[in-house]
């Protein structure tokens, strides 16, 4: 397919499009944003359908996945992992804690610390929400052989070193790190 029968790269305002290379690329960067906004519009639908926030949310996931790793999360390391204020966490707790998707428990050594739990009920709703639309992302990753997976890998750990440079002049314009990742076969 040449750049001509493309319609998507055509034109482009933002990059220059006079060569395959950077007509490939331009098509890999707008399936990338069309993965984005599909990604935000289920985040927004997942929210609506729990009836909460993306902090709340972000939250009970990391508690879920915490509590299936064996850890133990105290409100601290929560703030820490959300990026948000003890404030913020405080408020956000309460919330969580009212509408019963989690509980507080006192550490078992230190009882001026808390432990938090999200309660059996609000596991199931995050795995009824979530675990059919979490199978069908698995089931595509597990579709591409080692090698493409490890390409895939590379690539959007190279979008995200690329998008978290800040643009301050002519470091921005270096490459990023490209990380290595192992695959199992």
């Amino acid at each position: 397919m040449t750049q001509r029968e493309t319609p998507h790269t055509s034109g482009s305002y933002w990059f220059e499009d006079d060569t395959d290379d950077v007509s490939r690329a331009i098509l890999v960067l707008q399936s990338l944003r069309r993965f984005k906004a599909a990604d935000t519009a289920m985040r927004h639908r997942t929210q609506s359908e729990m009836d909460m926030n993306e902090t709340d949310l972000l939250a009970l996931r990391y508690l879920i996945s915490a509590e299936g790793r064996g850890d133990t999360v105290g409100p601290k390391e929560l703030a820490v992992a959300l990026e948000i204020s003890t404030a913020a966490t405080a408020k956000l707790l309460a919330r969580l804690v009212k509408s019963g998707h989690i509980r507080r428990e006192s550490h078992p050594t230190d009882r001026r610390a808390q432990l938090l739990f999200a309660t059996p009920d609000a596991q199931h709703e995050v795995r009824k929400t979530l675990g059919a639309m979490h199978e069908r992302m698995l089931s595509v990753a597990q579709d591409f052989s080692p090698g493409e997976q490890h390409a895939i890998i590379r690539f959007l750990d190279a979008m995200c070193s690329s998008v978290q440079v800040p643009d301050d002049g002519p470091k921005a314009t270096r490459r990023p790190v490209l990380r290595r990742h192992r695959i199992v076969q």
